[in-house]
């Protein structure tokens, strides 16, 4: 398994790296977007690929996508984080125009990848701070596409969740955009942190009905809406482990 799907995946990336100047050409003159919304786009097909190098080793099950999906609004995603293979799995969502919420370290080891971030205007939060990742971020929805957040900041050594911190919750009521959660299993068991080597597993993603912000109202809405929130996913998950 590890030698198939890690020289698969060094392949792909090689692939993609050397058509993107190309693809990204082509794309834009076909469907007129701007080159964020190709970017992530891109970035979605990438995981894509990766889903079907994993795929004769890797089981994938989506529930309660079809509901949110069939209105597409802008929205602020939030989901746990169990493995660094996790940013991958969201290409299991059926749309592509998401901009990732991330710490600063990406953009400074995945040198292969850094120039995508910053086409696809991920958000370094870490740097930049609530205020100044508010900017990009309220243009992303304006134009029609999302931000995810991973709220506990880094991956969970046990599969249970962390704290969660207030940004993305804090970005869903300044925005005035709904809250979408998303529940993962079984990354941790693809790929356990601290390790490199994979196994077999089943993946589950769900995602939960989404949560009104304009539901939250005074200036310490965003911290009850993080608490609820988060008993939500805690319950689900504990559905989803047994």
């Amino acid at each position: 398994m590890n030698l198939w799907v890690y020289s698969l995946l060094f392949l792909w990336t090689l692939f993609g790296l050397l058509i993107s100047p190309v693809a990204f050409f082509f794309w834009k003159i076909i469907t007129g977007w701007p080159v964020a919304r190709i970017a992530r786009h891109f970035i979605w097909l990438y995981g894509r690929g990766w889903m079907l190098i994993v795929a004769p080793f890797v089981s994938f099950e989506m529930k309660g996508f079809d509901n949110h999906y069939q209105k597409r609004r802008p929205c602020v995603y939030i989901i746990n984080h169990l493995s660094f293979f996790d940013t991958f799995c969201m290409a299991m969502q059926p749309v592509s125009d998401i901009a990732f919420a991330v710490r600063a370290w990406p953009f400074r080891r995945l040198f292969w990848y850094t120039a995508f971030m910053r086409l696809a205007r991920y958000l370094d939060v870490e740097q930049l701070g609530f205020d100044e990742s508010a900017v990009p971020a309220r243009e992303i929805v304006a134009a029609g596409g999302s931000i995810l957040f991973y709220p506990e900041g880094h991956r969970s050594r046990d599969g249970e969740l962390q704290r969660f911190y207030s940004g993305a919750f804090l970005m869903a009521v300044k925005l005035g955009v709904p809250l979408v959660p998303l529940c993962i299993s079984g990354t941790d068991i693809l790929l356990p942190p601290g390790t490199f080597r994979m196994h077999p597993a089943k993946i589950r993603m769900h995602a939960l009905a989404p949560v009104d912000s304009a539901a939250f109202s005074g200036p310490e809405a965003h911290v009850t809406m993080r608490k609820q929130v988060k008993e939500e996913m805690a319950r689900e998950l504990e559905k989803m482990r047994s």
